[in-house]
C-alpha cells in the first residue's frame, strides 16, 4: 500500500483530499494544526484503519526534522496547508508581520518539509510531492494587481517547485504545483465557483496521472497547464 501524507487536513481541500485517498485504499498521514478545529478529520479515524493522524505546526521546523521518524517510506507527500492573511493587502495597506507569516507558511515551510522528508521519499519508487500553489501566483496571469501578501507567497512557491524539479527530477522525482480553483472553503468564501468535491476529484485525477513529463509543471485541477 502506498503512504502519503497530506498537510493543513482538518478541513476544506486538505479533508477532501484525505479522504479521498482513504477511499482508493492508500495509507495517509493527515496533518493538523489546532484539534479544536479538526473534529471531523479525528472522526475519520473511527472508521478508517489506515489514517493516522498527526498534529504538526508545518513553521515549527525542530518538529518537522522529527517528523520524519513518523516514515519508513513515503511515496507522495501533498503540501496543502496554507494561510491567506489580510484580504485588503493593497498598494499602501499591507501589513509587514502578516507578510511574513504567509510567506513562512506558504513558501518556506513546504520546502522544508521536503527536506526533512527526503529520506522516506526517497526509499519509494513513486517520488512525488505536489504542492498546492495558486492561479493569483501566475505572473502571466497578473493584470491586476493588488494581493501583495498572498499573490506574492504563491508566485514564491511556484519558484521552488521549479528549483525542485530541477535538483530532483534526474532522481525519479515529479514536482507539481497545483490550483485548486475558486473552492467554496473557508479561504475561498462563500462566492467561489466550485465545490470541494469538484477540486478534489480534479486534483487527484491530475496528481494520480502525472509522470516525469509533468515535473515542473503548473497545473489547474482540471488538468490544462497555467502559465508561470
Amino acid at each position: 500500500m502506498r503512504t502519503i501524507l497530506i498537510t493543513g487536513a482538518n478541513r476544506g481541500i486538505g479533508l477532501g483530499l484525505t479522504t479521498a485517498y482513504l477511499r482508493m485504499g492508500a495509507n495517509v498521514v493527515a496533518t493538523y494544526r489546532s484539534e479544536a478545529s479538526s473534529k471531523e478529520l479525528l472522526s475519520l479515524c473511527k472508521k478508517h484503519d489506515n489514517l493516522r493522524v498527526r498534529q504538526l505546526d508545518v513553521t515549527d521546523y525542530s518538529a518537522v526534522r522529527a517528523f520524519k521518524n513518523e516514515f519508513e517510506q513515503l511515496d507522495l507527500l501533498i503540501n496543502n496547508a496554507g494561510y491567506y492573511g489580510p484580504k485588503a493587502s493593497t498598494f499602501g495597506n499591507t501589513d509587514i508581520e502578516e507578510w511574513r507569516k504567509v510567506l513562512e507558511i506558504n513558501t518556506i515551510a513546504p520546502l522544508k518539509l521536503v527536506e526533512a522528508l527526503y529520506p522516506a521519499l526517497e526509499k519509494s519508487t513513486e517520488k512525488r510531492i505536489a504542492i498546492l500553489s495558486s492561479r493569483v501566483g501566475s505572473m502571466h496571469e497578473n493584470t491586476s494587481g493588488g494581493g501583495y501578501i498572498y499573490r506574492s507567497s504563491k508566485a514564491a512557491i511556484n519558484s521552488v517547485v521549479k528549483s525542485l524539479h530541477n535538483d530532483l527530477s534526474t532522481q525519479g522525482y515529479t514536482v507539481l504545483a497545483l490550483h485548486p480553483g475558486w473552492v467554496k472553503t473557508r479561504m475561498g468564501g462563500p462566492n467561489a465557483l466550485i465545490e470541494v468535491n469538484q477540486s478534489v476529484t480534479g486534483l487527484v485525477k491530475v496528481i494520480e496521472g502525472s509522470d516525469d513529463e509533468h515535473s515542473g509543471g503548473f497545473y489547474n485541477y482540471d488538468g490544462q497547464t497555467i502559465s508561470w
